[in-house]
């Protein structure tokens, strides 16, 4: 029976700086904070479900350097499977990442790095990992050819499919089809559908497009406002959980991803882990960082039963 989760997607050493705000062109401010730790949306993905309880192989690359060693401690600290080949030649990605000091908002820039090589060759080789799991996850991070063939092994193998399309960009239309549950936040939503979503009834109305598409349940995460779940046959707005102040919202998304598929993986139905998705975030807001602040699955399930 299988249990466990694979995720391809890519590590990078997230540098976060705190300010009160994002300077202009040309402009200098003085930041109030500055700390280097692990990131990139697989990564974070990866690290939340093995918090959450699950068994978790990470697909990926990273360079020979010390950014690279970083994931590896990372990985091992966390009880994550890493499945990565190290290059001699290309570096470890990394990622800007400012923070406002008051709200927590963020705005981020990536460079993949090593991981940004990652082609349908490497995708072949870690098929086994995929085949082998209940659940696969992936994003756009990485190339989305590799995501396509991953997508596309994992469906063929009967494995639930979970595609987050973060950052929004083009993809093939075919994606679509490959996935089980979709689960863009609301910018990405909007940006996939051509509309705004604003209200419950706009992100509705992006679901039943992701739908139309031949995509079996969209989970629209909505900030503050909680996850739209919609199928074809349910719509449910499950409210955000609050843990405590607001202190970094940037890993926010990837918990939910985290969460919910470690739920999926133990069986559980798919709006209980919306619901553990929504605890994993709601707890990892309250700290800073993004891999640090993933809860383990003991703070999770005292959250969910408080």
């Amino acid at each position: 029976m299988r249990t466990g989760i694979s995720i391809l997607g890519i590590f990078v050493a997230d540098t976060a700086y705190l300010a009160p705000r994002m300077p202009a062109l040309g402009e200098t401010i003085a930041g109030s904070g500055f700390s280097v730790g692990p990131g990139g949306k697989g990564s974070n993905q990866a690290v939340a479900a093995a918090r959450a309880g699950a068994d978790v192989s990470f697909i990926s690359k990273i360079g020979r350097d010390t950014f690279g060693d970083l994931a590896l401690k990372t990985y091992e600290q966390a009880g994550v499977t890493a499945k990565l080949i190290v290059m001699d030649d290309k570096p470890t990605g990394a990622a800007f990442i400012y923070v406002n000091d008051r709200t927590g908002d963020n705005a981020i820039i990536v460079y993949a790095g090593a991981a940004g090589t990652i082609g349908i060759e490497d995708v072949e080789g870690a098929r086994e990992t995929i085949e082998q799991s209940a659940v696969f996850i992936t994003q756009l991070e990485q190339p989305v050819p590799a995501a396509h063939r991953a997508l596309d092994i994992a469906r063929k193998a009967g494995v639930t499919t979970i595609f987050n399309p973060a950052p929004a960009g083009a993809f093939p239309a075919e994606i679509y089809r490959l996935c089980d549950y979709i689960i863009p936040n609301e910018t990405e939503a909007a940006a996939l559908v051509g509309f705004p979503i604003e209200t419950l009834d706009d992100a509705k109305r992006a679901a039943d497009v992701f739908l139309a598409q031949g995509v079996g349940a969209a989970v629209i995460t909505l900030g503050a406002r909680g996850v739209l779940f919609h199928n074809a046959g349910q719509s449910a707005q499950v409210p955000a959980v609050s843990c405590g102040a607001v202190i970094d919202t940037t890993g926010a998304g990837d918990a939910f991803v985290g969460g919910f598929a470690a739920a999926l993986a133990r069986g559980a139905p798919p709006l209980d882990a919306v619901r553990f998705g929504c605890a994993t975030a709601g707890i990892a807001v309250t700290r800073r960082g993004t891999a640090p602040a993933m809860p383990s699955l003991a703070e999770i399930e005292a959250v969910m039963a408080g």
